[in-house]
């Protein structure tokens, strides 16, 4: 490890990795020469808004990582002065701005914030299309991105933006809290709109274009797992860690996830992972720049690329409607005729930001069962629609026998449910590997942190904690009927959606 690193006789270093996303954080303490997940500490934080906003306190996010690292250290049993290394992954496209203080203005932009939708659709069209758009930043602007987030700010609360002094995404909040270094890293700046995933840095033109002056933001480091500080004396205090530990520069949580899965270069390559959260992502690690518009070119933490694309309602859309039906989750059976596209909160793959859920099909022998059913089936054909636009943005023939055939590997909360991974398997007809490992990101994290501490490619410490691996499910008969059925219900409602 790092010369700085503290160790004990016979205790072996231990790094920590953060996983900070939309609702709570958690902490994973990892063995760092063997990669054994010892604990992982969890806090909860809140969500408000109404009306298409999502916001949060970006305090609340420095008080949930204080206390998931106390969490974890005491599950863990081992002492705090083993800790070698921290870094910390975050919810992707977070706008955060900070005053003369150093302290947020406001709640934070969270992604699934669709308010920037008149916004991104203006920088669409002053560049002259999506097309231009992704050619330089990998992406075409959507609410989701950071960059329309603060063409809103600016046009609705000018004031407020006016005042800001830093502008920042979660990741980079955490980081800085630790190591008082404004820094960011290429995976995680790649969701912005305003960093050019070609020349690797911040694109001057369009940081004109939006209206953002490029010293407000924080450097970009050579990778998400390299050095960027050293635990501040008044972080160490607030967390009971060794002051002086190397901090990382972290990453968004879906690089963090490739990372843990050990996808990059130093990895796989070319392998579909499906994500199913609160959001629903699909992505793959790939060493060719994507620049189709119909997804996020996205770059990865260690300086490969990570195409993805993301839909905005999965789990959560999915847990709602099994409260509504007074359900639990796993009481679905397969839709029937019904169909129920649950785009609770708008959508962004396909880009419909106003939509609302729509059901159709409904009939007198419909079940509760049935609904719940169709409700999984909508979220499921949405997200695989996705990876088929990501393999064709990637040169890749969905349809190829041989691309259909590639196992699918299925993480986030709702991967080890039945009833999802039972949808994935029947509406794709393809095998699914789900990873032993539950808490991807936050081991992504932690390899970061090995990697800062230590020195080596974070890609290939996880390949070598073994961190992707875990249980193929065989492939079943693909459902077409359903397939078709959601498929056309969704291309004839689009229009109607957009409103």
């Amino acid at each position: 490890m790092h010369e700085s690193s503290p160790s004990l006789p016979g205790v072996p270093p231990v790094v920590i990795g953060v996983d900070s996303s939309t609702q709570s954080t958690k902490a994973a303490l990892v063995a760092a020469e063997s990669g054994t997940l010892l604990a992982v500490g969890r806090a909860p934080h809140s969500v408000s808004g109404v009306g298409g906003a999502r916001e949060s306190d970006p305090e609340q996010w420095w008080q949930a990582l204080r206390l998931a690292v106390a969490d974890g250290l005491a599950a863990a049993g081992v002492p705090a002065s083993c800790v070698s290394g921290i870094a910390v992954a975050g919810q992707q496209h977070g706008l955060v701005v900070l005053g003369v203080d150093g302290g947020p203005l406001r709640p934070a932009v969270l992604w699934n914030d669709v308010r920037a939708a008149p916004q991104a659709t203006a920088l669409t069209r002053a560049l002259g299309g999506p097309n231009a758009w992704a050619a330089r930043t990998g992406s075409a602007p959507v609410a989701a991105m950071t960059a329309a987030k603060w063409a809103w700010l600016r046009e609705h609360e000018p004031r407020t933006a006016s005042r800001v002094v830093a502008v920042r995404l979660p990741h980079d909040f955490l980081t800085e809290r630790l190591s008082g270094t404004g820094v960011t890293d290429p995976g995680d700046a790649s969701g912005t709109c305003w960093y050019d995933t070609g020349k690797r840095a911040y694109d001057e033109e369009l940081l004109a274009l939006i209206g953002l002056d490029a010293g407000l933001l924080p450097e970009v480091a050579a990778s998400g797992g390299a050095r960027v500080g050293a635990l501040t004396p008044a972080a160490a205090g607030h967390l009971r860690l060794p002051a002086g530990i190397p901090v990382a520069a972290g990453t968004g949580d879906n690089m963090a996830a490739a990372v843990g899965l050990g996808l990059g270069h130093a990895g796989l390559l070319d392998h579909p992972v499906v994500s199913l959260g609160t959001s629903g992502t699909v992505f793959a690690a790939t060493d060719a720049r994507a620049t189709d518009p119909a997804i996020c070119g996205f770059a990865a933490a260690d300086g490969s690329y990570l195409p993805l694309a993301c839909t905005l309602n999965c789990t959560l859309a999915v847990d709602r409607v099994a409260s509504l039906l007074g359900l639990e989750r796993e009481d679905a059976v397969p839709g029937g005729e019904a169909v129920l596209l649950p785009y609770l909160d708008g959508e962004r793959t396909p880009d419909l930001p106003t939509a609302s859920g729509l059901l159709v099909g409904l009939r007198h022998a419909t079940t509760p069962q049935q609904l719940l059913g169709a409700a999984y089936e909508g979220a499921v054909v949405t997200v695989l629609r996705a990876l088929d636009d990501l393999l064709r943005a990637c040169g890749l023939d969905p349809a190829d026998p041989a691309v259909a055939a590639q196992p699918l590997r299925l993480v986030g909360g709702g991967a080890r449910g039945r009833v999802w991974q039972e949808a994935v398997r029947r509406l794709s007809g393809r095998p699914v590997v789900v990873p032993r490992q539950s808490e991807l990101v936050a081991l992504g994290a932690a390899a970061l942190a090995a990697s800062a501490a230590g020195g080596g490619d974070p890609v290939a410490v996880a390949t070598g904690w073994g961190s992707g691996e875990g249980d193929q499910l065989d492939a079943v008969e693909r459902d077409t009927a359903t397939w078709e059925r959601v498929t056309s219900v969704l291309d004839r409602a689009a229009p109607s959606l957009l409103r």
